[in-house]
């Protein structure tokens, strides 16, 4: 299986390597003037291997979905979907993190925006640790966190602090993962 995984996202990779033309334009990109450019234009499009790195990020809370109709294996899905969920909460804010210090003056809301995504995949595991009913709410919690991350990565490229293309990638993963999590709580 992972040598069949390996061998998928190595095509894709192959497929995903800039033409002359685009590597052109991608160095030209950069001395065009922002404000000439919208920053949410439906046309900028996301790094296929990005996007496609990305959507296989998914697949593991998927698999947890999957797994909870087995009762045998439900309460480890369960937790490995949680942990993996609240890990990719985390590293969001480490993307964001990363965002803030490449900007030559970042806003202070940014890093701000930027450790809160740990902080709160963290409260996550408040009820578990106290045997409170876990881990539906805490799903719940962490899936309306991931939607509302969305207003940051807005907020970030519309004052140019994200790449062009940033929603079009994290629109379908924080959205994808944020209603996986919703449905793992409901389950």
């Amino acid at each position: 299986m992972a040598r069949l995984l390996v061998g998928a996202l190595s095509v894709v990779a192959d497929r995903c390597q800039p033409s002359p033309s685009q590597a052109l334009s991608g160095a030209l990109l950069p001395l065009i003037d922002a404000t000439m450019v919208d920053p949410i234009a439906p046309t900028a499009r996301a790094p296929r291997l990005a996007l496609a790195l990305g959507l296989a990020g998914l697949l593991p809370a998927l698999a947890a979905l999957v797994l909870t109709r087995d009762p045998e294996w439900r309460f480890s899905a369960l937790s490995l979907g949680f942990a993996y969920v609240a890990l990719i909460l985390s590293f969001l804010g480490g993307l964001w993190w990363g965002l803030a210090a490449r900007a030559e003056r970042a806003p202070g809301w940014l890093w701000v925006a930027a450790v809160s995504p740990s902080l709160v995949a963290l409260t996550g595991f408040w009820p578990w640790a106290f045997g409170d009913p876990w881990p539906g709410p805490s799903f719940i919690w962490l899936g309306a966190a991931l939607i509302a991350a969305l207003g940051v990565d807005v907020a970030l490229v519309r004052q140019a602090l994200a790449p062009r293309w940033w929603l079009s990638l994290r629109l379908p993963l924080s959205l994808g993962l944020g209603l996986i999590s919703i449905a793992l709580g409901l389950a």
